[in-house]
């Protein structure tokens, strides 16, 4: 009998231990491919520097002076939004956007936390002296308002975490606290982590994890809820930063909390993700910025449906990108697909999509998306901003036959459409493109390095810059040198002064022909690893070699590319200044002296030299065969992208 029930409880035990390592298994955190380096660890070079530099001087650094009562308003101390506020006056043309007044009440909390956070990341990058005093003073003010119990953020006490409506409480927050935290990766200042660490515990006691419903806020707008959703990203950092489980476990809690709720931004619900005939169909920047809290719940424990989520949603917003990466982002997506005349996008929408990509690249490690990112950021980005001016385009199509504020001269009824011009404000439409101009940059080269376990650097998106880190406490410089993506050459010059032992990655671009190295290497899925002993003030000499690509869009439209660049035909323009109302800023507008438009050719006898393809295209107005060239689409203004 005692055998029996020996026998008996043993059998029990393990019943009972296999379905708790089976719990234990599922809340496992998935193990991440990457690890992404301190930031400030990777620095720019040539014409990256140059570019950056120039946007300091210019619209990044001059935004406060275009746009004072959005930058200097309280809205974080003592302008803090109570039941009675009213959205603040300025010059937007409100009635372009949704019908939502709540929204505007927190509007400004946005655009000055965004452009506090590109500001900080580039005097850091550009170790510009003037610049980090006053970001210093800048965070010591925002520690000096924070609350005894943590709170940072834009509501009184009556408000806060108690609403039933549209609100930006985590918006506000997100957006303020990625800016502290890449001013701490920087200084290794304790304070501000303190303070980040003490704000983030006021939100989970306000909205304690399984307990609680952030983004429960009725059945109306609320746009602001919804991006509330990126407070992921601080969470995403907390976690690299201190290790704690704590902090992805709460992600995972957001995102499913969000997935519940009612949502007017709703791509990014799981149920909606998985269903295959959803199309996209919101805001696209919350559409592109709800794939990051994705991959950080979906990486949080093991669950095979975020994981399937994350290739299925991806897929999704593949559809509505055009060849040179923009995704729709004139505003709502409504179930359109891509298209190079007909769909614009914003660079909000750029910053966002480029970002949640390098999320997934760090934490998943499929080479493809890198080169998503390059698309992205070498393309789409540089094709929206003026290479002749500081400033940008708050919205741009790839085929962009004049800049006058509508869509390639299109009428909207009801509508009056300012967006489409250059300027380094964009106060009349929103000031939310030009922060997120100033993002976008020092946003790419974090991601450009990463590590892999203890001893492997890995060059994942290539650009001119410089790494300095550590490898087991031993001091590593790397300068990459080149002018990538206009040649694709390189020469990566190590400086290893203690002979660390490390292993050495570069990515091998999907469109590269041919490699050409003065180094023995061997390859490991798309990547060019280095395991030989590297020695201090060695030199790696790497060439890629590429030839003429022609590419297809879902419209049957043809794109040329050469390396990582789409190229485009040039349209001569009238430019023509306009001065904002206040005479503080100038905005930019551009006619094109000549409307023709031309076709594919398929003897076109493309032919690639000096950064320019010479060919032939047919004139659609005559028909016939003319000799064109095209440039890099970062170098236009006016431009014909795609080809029918």
């Amino acid at each position: 009998m005692m055998k029996n029930i020996t026998r008996k409880s043993i059998v029990f035990f393990l019943f009972i231990s296999c379905i708790t390592h089976a719990q234990e298994n599922k809340l496992l955190k998935v193990i991440e491919k990457y690890q992404v380096l301190p930031f400030g660890s990777i620095k720019p070079l040539g014409w990256i520097r140059s570019q950056m530099q120039n946007d300091l001087d210019g619209f990044l650094g001059n935004l406060e002076v275009f746009a004072p009562d959005l930058i200097n308003d309280p809205i974080y101390s003592t302008g803090r939004l109570h039941k009675k506020s009213k959205s603040p006056d300025s010059d937007n043309s409100k009635s372009t956007d949704a019908a939502a007044e709540e929204q505007y009440t927190w509007w400004n909390s946005e655009t000055q936390s965004n452009w506090w956070d590109g500001y900080i990341r580039n005097v850091i990058l550009l170790n510009d002296k003037k610049g980090l005093e006053k970001a210093r003073k800048y965070i010591d003010k925002v520690i000096e308002n924070q609350d005894a119990d943590g709170y940072i953020g834009i509501y009184d006490r009556n408000q806060r975490y108690n609403f039933e409506t549209e609100n930006g409480e985590l918006w506000a927050k997100t957006t303020i606290f990625r800016g502290l935290l890449a001013f701490y990766d920087y200084s290794k200042d304790d304070k501000i982590l303190n303070s980040v660490t003490k704000a983030i515990d006021n939100v989970m006691v306000n909205y304690p994890i399984n307990n609680s419903s952030p983004f429960t806020s009725g059945n109306e707008f609320n746009g602001g809820v919804a991006h509330g959703l990126t407070f992921t990203d601080v969470l995403d950092k907390m976690y690299e930063i201190t290790s704690d489980k704590k902090y992805t476990d709460y992600a995972l809690f957001l995102y499913n909390d969000f997935s519940k709720s009612y949502q007017s931004e709703k791509d990014g619900q799981l149920q909606n993700i998985l269903e295959p005939s959803y199309m996209l169909q919101s805001h696209g920047v919350h559409t592109f910025e709800q794939l990051r809290p994705l991959i950080v719940a979906a990486f949080a424990q093991k669950n095979p449906e975020l994981q399937k989520a994350i290739d299925v949603y991806v897929t999704k917003i593949e559809k509505v990108t055009t060849i040179s990466g923009g995704a729709i982002g004139d505003e709502w997506i409504t179930s359109r697909t891509a298209d190079a005349t007909q769909t614009g996008y914003e660079y909000c929408s750029l910053q966002e999509l480029m970002d949640s990509y390098s999320v997934l690249f760090q934490k998943e490690g499929n080479v493809k998306t890198l080169e998503a990112i390059e698309n992205i950021f070498f393309n789409a980005a540089q094709g929206s901003r003026n290479p002749e001016h500081s400033c940008i385009a708050s919205l741009k199509t790839d085929n962009s036959y004049e800049m006058l504020g509508s869509k390639n001269g299109q009428t909207q009824p009801g509508r009056l459409q300012t967006r489409y011009k250059y300027s380094p404000v964009h106060k009349d439409v929103a000031v939310c493109c030009v922060p997120n101009a100033g993002r976008i940059t020092p946003y790419f080269l974090q991601k450009s390095w990463l590590k892999e376990n203890q001893n492997t650097l890995v060059a994942a998106l290539l650009c001119p810059n410089v790494l300095e880190t550590t490898i087991n406490n031993f001091p590593v410089i790397i300068d990459e040198n080149t002018n990538y993506p206009f040649e694709n050459k390189f020469n990566f010059k190590i400086s290893n002064p203690k002979n660390a032992n490390f292993i050495l990655k570069i990515r091998k671009p999907i469109w590269a022909k041919a490699i050409v190295c003065n180094k023995n290497y061997c390859m490991d899925n798309g990547f060019i690893v280095f395991e030989e002993k590297l020695n201090d003030n060695e030199n790696i000499e790497l060439e890629f070699t590429a030839d003429i690509i022609i590419k297809q869009d879902a419209n049957d439209e043809k794109y040329f590319t050469y390396g990582a660049l789409v190229f485009a035909k040039p349209i001569v323009s009238n430019e023509i200044k306009v001065k904002s109302f206040k005479k503080v800023y100038d905005n930019w507008l551009y006619e094109p002296k000549n409307r023709d438009q031309f076709g594919f050719v398929q003897g076109n006898k493309a032919k690639y030299q000096d950064q320019t393809i010479e060919l032939l295209l047919k004139n659609l107005k005559n028909n016939q065969l003319e000799n064109q060239k095209l440039i890099p689409i970062g170098k236009t203004i006016l431009r014909q992208t795609s080809f029918k």
